[in-house]
């Protein structure tokens, strides 16, 4: 057995040892942890499969994403509060290639390791700025603008990452479903309204179902860049990215293929538990 063999096997028990220790626990994000890593660990297991040396850059990707997925662990459960500047990107809660045929595996890696890493780049040096080191407060307005567009972009690309999975029931389930048709009347009318929604985007933005405290209802909203025309005080639960980086590569202008094909891959159960901790919001009702 080569090196590369023995080493992709201590990687599979360090995915097994993990999985079994967080199914133990009762801590928030479990679920979402051991999907990530159950994603992970298929990679681990094809490799393994093939009985072959991997290639250097192989084993390199998968040790990068192993450490990620440890780094976002440890730092999620040991601390209370990210630091300003201190922002990390993520790792995505499956493989880069999970999505497909919706969405590609090109694109996410553009898409997560180009674009959202930017963002939390951008929002670590306007903290910093804003809150370590301000030197001149004649250009404040310059770090809150970076501190909107690249804090709503780092905030959105992350709850758009979980929103989705290749595992979607492709309807939605449990409270949001009841909340969905109490509101809105049905599922079907739901997904035409939302779907109308992303259409409108121009060029750069996104299509937003969110809870309002403040009228215990349900709505959707469009958001231009990632931080323009935000329905204030409201919890977004489900999000759709609708710049061209999100699809162009795959479905070049035709965005109503993209937007059609995303409803497949929606994580109904991620949008349930966020909804259900929304709820817990309580504001009095005008």
């Amino acid at each position: 057995m080569d090196n590369s063999q023995s080493y992709l096997q201590e990687l599979n028990r360090w995915a097994d040892e993990t999985k079994k220790t967080l199914e133990n626990t009762n801590l928030p994000e479990n679920e979402n942890w051991i999907e990530t890593i159950t994603d992970w660990k298929a990679s681990v297991i094809r490799y393994l499969e093939q009985g072959e040396e991997i290639m250097t850059e192989d084993l390199q990707v998968l040790q990068d994403q192993g450490q990620r997925i440890l780094n976002s662990m440890v730092n999620y459960y040991q601390m209370d509060s990210v630091p300003y500047g201190k922002h990390q990107l993520p790792p995505l809660p499956y493989a880069y290639n999970a999505l497909e045929p919706y969405i590609s595996e090109e694109i996410m890696h553009l898409h997560h390791d180009i674009h959202h890493k930017a963002y939390v780049e951008g929002l670590n040096k306007a903290e910093k700025a804003l809150y370590l080191n301000l030197k001149d407060k004649n250009i404040i307005k310059h770090w809150l603008r970076e501190q909107a567009f690249n804090g709503s972009g780092h905030n959105l690309h992350t709850i758009f990452w979980f929103n989705m999975t290749p595992n979607s029931t492709k309807y939605p389930i449990k409270e949001i479903k009841h909340q969905l048709d109490k509101d809105f009347g049905s599922w079907e009318k739901f997904r035409e309204l939302f779907t109308n929604v992303a259409s409108s985007v121009e060029g750069v933005g996104w299509a937003v179902l969110l809870w309002n405290p403040r009228s215990g209802k349900l709505g959707v909203q469009s958001i231009e860049k990632h931080q323009l025309f935000q329905l204030a005080d409201s919890i977004p639960l489900l999000v759709l990215d609708m710049w061209e980086h999100a699809y162009y590569l795959q479905y070049k202008t035709d965005k109503a293929s993209y937007i059609k094909n995303w409803w497949n891959i929606v994580n109904w159960e991620d949008v349930n538990n966020r909804f259900v901790e929304a709820k817990n919001v309580k504001w009095k009702l005008y």
